[in-house]
């Protein structure tokens, strides 16, 4: 779009228009006439007989907002570029406000010929979003996905807070691999110098800082479980690193995880209890505060237009069934030809089948009752048959398990037995050991939330900065 020419810029002080943001232009807080001072980036302009049209958007919601501007004034804008605008309030034909212009000063030109990557009009694949990160909360539905993303981490504070929960910081840099799958990424300073400074003999050169390997956390729970013995109700929610060679929509190499533990909490149901209420609050409170949003997004990724946002969550009122992995294994066993993957118990459950079991219950569906080979050192042997732990994945619709968790092992002898490397966690052994409670507690990757929730095919295009093999931008 060319950029529209005028013969001078009005000079203006705002100290007699009240400055709003474009959510906060409501009937509730200011009136037709009302002198006004907005600010925005230029989302679209239309040229129309004496006047033109400005639709500004300044991200605090996903309505736009319009600017009359008269030809007369010879006021200077483009599509692009930010704007700072003073005027008069007026209710247009359709009785929605629209600001008369005074004055407008352009605050950033935007030359869309020397390279800004996004034209007025014109829809962009998330892979091409993706690639100019720097630039992509200028596209609306980015826009709304990250502003969302932030009325849910609101939400999930908030309920938590209001169960009981102590928000505990559990740190980045860690002396244990939580998961044992060797999937963490190892931290050393880059200066070689000041390792050799540091080194000990029969240290590792490149554990010389902390005279041990070191990692960037795979996952909070140990420490969780460390705060819980005294705590009771505690939970982390923070940046949490894997280092996987996936390429797959649903991994990153760095991303979000709220994790929960409990003390005094024993059994499967009440840990189901927990995820259900706390996901069916939560997506209550995320609808209600972010209605307009939510359907942005949705609509973006759907091609039936996404639907009535009504529709789209009816699960909020149905109760979640309960699976055991036995009943799990019996139906994708009987349903095997429909899969293109193999069923073998001993491999657990994929992807694939995970969104099998889900479609075939028409819910979101927890999978119970595990088998110990296949689980962490850390679950609770079951208590009626030994070669299962009390184990819990619960499987939503587009991403498959959103939730891992289970009862932890409180047995000392048996954890004994069953941890990796009892050097290193004699820590965690010795709460089993003092004062020792049984603990529950559970795992949720809060970008596979976010995807469940906008009907986002990719965790990369909820997350503002991703991060994968081979990609570290910025």
């Amino acid at each position: 779009m060319a950029l529209l020419c005028c013969r001078a810029i009005l000079r203006f002080s705002s100290r007699s228009y009240h400055y709003y943001r474009i959510k906060d232009l409501s009937p509730d807080n200011c009136k037709p006439g009302n002198k006004v001072n907005v600010k925005g980036w230029v989302k679209s302009i239309r040229n129309m007989k004496g006047n033109l049209f400005v639709d500004i958007n300044d991200g605090s919601g996903p309505q736009n907002f319009q600017l009359v501007i008269n030809k007369e004034k010879a006021i200077d804008t483009a599509y692009g570029c930010s704007v700072d605008a003073c005027g008069v309030l007026v209710a247009s034909p359709k009785n929605q406000l629209e600001l008369h212009v005074d004055t407008l000063t352009e605050v950033g030109k935007c030359p869309l010929t020397e390279g800004y990557p996004f034209y007025p009009k014109k829809s962009y694949p998330p892979e091409y979003i993706r690639n100019h990160l720097h630039l992509r909360s200028r596209v609306n539905s980015m826009a709304s996905t990250f502003r969302v993303r932030h009325e849910a981490t609101r939400a999930f504070n908030e309920y938590l807070q209001r169960g009981g929960f102590v928000q505990i910081h559990t740190p980045v840099l860690t002396s244990n691999d939580c998961e044992g799958a060797g999937e963490a990424f190892l931290v050393k300073p880059l200066n070689e110098q000041l390792l050799k400074g540091m080194a000990k003999e029969n240290v590792p050169l490149e554990h010389a800082y902390f005279d041990r390997a070191t990692f960037l956390t795979v996952s909070g729970q140990l420490h969780l479980e460390a705060m819980a013995h005294g705590l009771d109700k505690v939970y982390t929610f923070g940046p949490t690193f894997r280092a996987e060679n996936c390429k797959s929509n649903i991994h990153l190499s760095e991303f979000y995880m709220l994790e929960l533990e409990e003390a005094f909490m024993g059994t499967l149901d009440e840990l189901t209890h927990r995820v259900e209420d706390m996901l069916k609050s939560v997506t209550k409170s995320v609808i209600d505060r972010s209605a307009a949003d939510l359907s942005v997004v949705r609509k973006s990724n759907s091609q039936d237009g996404g639907g009535q946002l009504e529709d789209c969550f009816r699960w909020i009122d149905k109760p979640f069934p309960r699976l055991t992995y036995d009943e799990a294994m019996h139906i994708l066993q009987a349903n095997e030809a429909k899969l293109k993957s193999p069923v073998r118990r001993e491999e657990g459950i994929n992807k694939e089948q995970e969104l099998f079991l889900v479609e075939h219950c028409q819910s979101p569906v927890f999978v119970c009752l595990w088998p110990k080979a296949i689980k962490s050192f850390y679950m609770r042997e079951n208590a009626q048959n030994p070669s299962l732990v009390d184990a819990l994945d619960l499987l939503v619709p587009h991403v498959g398990e959103l939730v891992g968790g289970s009862v932890r092992e409180d047995s000392y002898d048996r954890l004994r037995r069953k941890l990796p490397n009892a050097d290193v966690l004699q820590w965690y052994l010795e709460l089993r050991k003092f004062g020792s409670v049984t603990t529950a507690g559970f795992g949720m990757g809060f970008e596979r939330y976010l995807a469940w929730l906008l009907n986002v095919h990719n965790v990369k295009d909820v997350i503002p900065f991703p991060r994968w093999a081979h990609n570290c931008v910025m």
